[in-house]
């Protein structure tokens, strides 16, 4: 039983509408599909980026795992790896290595007959996700029916939409939009907001504070994600969580992170880094961000949250990203993993700093 060499597909789909976030704008999709073979079972995997990487795929990757053993991922794995070192990590080689890695994966469970997500391994039945989309561009009524349709008709009680139009220089539009989708999305819906890394950090930080009006409880790369002090500054500083890592090619990359203590969840796309199984599974169907999240609380506990006395408490150490939990749900999912001490655990660190108590 022997690989056959991989069958490669580029597809470029156009956008219903023209779509831009905090930093880029775009008109087109470009998805790479990597298929592999052996006997009558093909596995399918994926990624994004230029029609590059499907050529890459065909011409570097192709032929270094055809003729080989399907069920030999690891091998496969650490020799793809190894030919891209001269050809640069990260970028193009990255994704091609990680299509192929997925449909490696899937290929695998077909021929044992298992669902991949038992193939890899699961750690609970049921994921949490979220809907992801509200570009900058949207206009209200664009932006009010793509969250409605989620969140009133497919039942997806999370929606994110991106903000920091035009380099963080379009503030009270950022606004006015994250208003309408609590109109939108009702009081119980969870809103989460992405910036792209378009905001400074003390930007970053007057909207973070504005956001609380509105109930948000996950403002995604509010600076750069490469700026690990920002992001730390700006996790620190605000009530809801600070999130990053979508960017990231390789497991260092994430290291690094997670040492600064830049983030309250780190996210991680499997289609971009080189081992789906080290980053625990292929993206969810509703959105290739998701991560299971505590529930934020509802509109009439925002402001209390804001006012509630605060207490002195020790700050305690990371707990390990694998296993971090909140009271009632966690916080891993299959295709991201998250590490914190808590936002009440910071905000109550900071109180006392400022008064001058011991924290520890």
């Amino acid at each position: 039983m022997k690989l056959l060499r991989p069958l490669v597909s580029v597809y470029t789909v156009p956008t219903d509408a023209p779509e831009a976030d905090g930093t880029l704008a775009w008109d087109t999709t470009t998805m790479v599909i990597a298929e592999v073979s052996t006997g009558e079972e093909t596995g399918t995997g994926w990624t994004y980026g230029p029609a590059a990487v499907g050529d890459f795929l065909t011409e570097h990757l192709g032929p270094l795992v055809e003729g080989r053993d399907p069920l030999d991922i690891p091998a496969l794995h650490d020799a793809m790896c190894r030919s891209v070192r001269n050809a640069g990590r990260p970028g193009i080689a990255a994704g091609a290595v990680s299509a192929l890695d997925i449909a490696l994966w899937d290929l695998k469970a077909r021929l044992l007959e298992l669902p991949l997500a038992r193939l890899l391994g699961v750690a609970r039945e049921r994921v949490p996700v979220y809907g992801s989309g509200g570009f900058t561009t949207y206009h209200d009524t664009h932006l009010a029916a793509q969250l409605n349709g989620w969140v009133h008709g497919q039942g997806i009680p999370r929606v994110k939409l991106k903000i920091g139009e035009s380099w963080g220089r379009a503030l009270a539009r950022d606004l006015s939009r994250v208003r309408t989708a609590r109109e939108v999305i009702g009081p119980d819906a969870e809103l989460y907001v992405d910036a792209n890394g378009a905001y400074t950090r003390k930007q970053a930080v007057r909207v973070g504070g504005a956001l609380v009006e509105d109930g948000v409880g996950w403002f995604e790369e509010p600076v750069s994600s490469d700026d690990l002090t920002g992001l730390r500054l700006v996790r620190d500083a605000l009530v809801c969580d600070v999130t990053a890592g979508e960017y990231g090619y390789d497991l260092p990359y994430f290291a690094r992170m997670i040492a600064a203590g830049a983030v309250d969840c780190l996210q991680i796309d499997a289609t971009l880094p080189h081992c789906l199984k080290g980053v625990g599974g292929p993206p969810s169907a509703a959105s290739r961000s998701s991560c299971a999240r505590r529930p934020w609380p509802r509109r009439t506990d925002w402001r209390s949250r804001r006012t509630a006395p605060r207490t002195p408490t020790r700050r305690r150490p990371p707990r390990s990203p694998t296993s971090a939990t909140w009271s009632g749900s966690t916080t891993t999912s299959a295709s991201r993993t998250c590490s914190s001490t808590g936002p009440s655990t910071r905000r109550a660190a900071r109180s006392a700093r400022r008064r001058g108590w011991d924290t520890g």
